[in-house]
């Protein structure tokens, strides 16, 4: 099964009633009511797509309406189109700084997949012939660096660790500074998970950034935020405050296949202007692929590539 099928099945839970309420909404009238119109703006947001990208959808649908005409018109293809062209805006390849060393940070809040994404990640850089590192820089939970001690065994992927309880910062530090001996192409930092909302620890991680930029400069040259597609649009106040604390250049949106309410991948990128690099539908390594903004537009909505 190639990647659009897997993703357009997995992102069933959001089609099936999305596609099922527009049909019925749709089928209804021959034209285009003020009531219809309210209709298909309820269901919008009630996938999460967000009051602007809605409002965006809703006045395209009225513009094509009043151009073709009932018999020549398609909300779930005018909308798609729509979501399409918002989501294009932006770079969402990762960076590739060719033969200098690559830093990427995976943060987030506590449970979105960070430590998996990150090894996720690392097997398909090194699918790509590409040297990487890893750094299990979540020293609170030491679940998360035995999770990671496993995914470089399994991998034959170097970590860089420290104890439970060290100082992250160091841990990031080191695991920059054998990236570099080693000619490393990517160091993939996994950051510990925290409350948006909890300034104390929100600085840390900008210590821990802070840290990375004095031993090499720029660093991290990427910072992504995880987010868990369940949470719906609580994950757009995540990226408000992570983007406030750490200026964020992607977002990674995991478990997008148990959601109903997939439109807000749609909703934090139109508002924050953050490109999602990669969407996660499943378990296995390669169900984390890079975002593809027409792909995830026609899945969404059920139709063909």
């Amino acid at each position: 099964m190639g990647f659009f099928s897997k993703l357009k099945e997995r992102l069933g839970k959001t089609q099936n009633k999305l596609v099922h309420e527009i049909k019925r909404i749709v089928s209804r009238s021959a034209r285009l009511t003020a009531d219809s119109a309210e209709e298909l703006e309820v269901a919008l947001l009630s996938a999460d797509f967000g009051m602007s990208m809605t409002t965006q959808i809703i006045a395209a649908t009225k513009k094509a309406y009043e151009t073709k005409g009932k018999g020549d018109f398609d909300f779930i293809q005018v909308a798609a189109d729509e979501v399409e062209k918002a989501l294009q805006k932006g770079d969402h390849t990762l960076l590739d700084q060719g033969d200098d060393l690559t830093v990427v940070s995976m943060v987030g809040v506590n449970g979105t997949g960070k430590t998996t994404t990150c090894a996720k990640l690392a097997h398909q850089l090194k699918a790509k012939g590409l040297s990487v590192g890893m750094a299990a820089c979540d020293t609170f939970r030491a679940a998360a660096i035995d999770q990671l001690k496993v995914w470089s065994e399994r991998l034959n992927v170097p970590l860089t660790a420290g104890d439970y309880g060290a100082d992250p910062a160091a841990v990031a530090h080191d695991a920059v500074s054998s990236a570099l001996s080693c000619k490393a192409h990517y160091m993939l930092i996994d950051t510990a998970g925290r409350l948006h909302t909890k300034h104390n620890l929100m600085k840390e991680l900008q210590k821990v950034h802070r840290v990375m930029g004095k031993r090499l400069e720029n660093a991290p040259h990427e910072t992504l935020l995880v987010l868990d597609a369940t949470t719906g649009m609580n994950a757009l106040n995540q990226a408000r405050e992570f983007n406030k604390a750490v200026p964020l250049t992607g977002l990674v949106i995991t478990k997008l296949d148990g959601t109903s309410k997939a439109g807000m991948v749609v909703a934090i990128q139109n508002e924050l202007k953050i490109p999602v690099k990669f969407i996660g539908v499943g378990e296995q390594p390669d169900d984390l692929q890079p975002f593809v903004a027409r792909e995830f537009a026609r899945a969404i909505f059920g139709l063909e590539q």
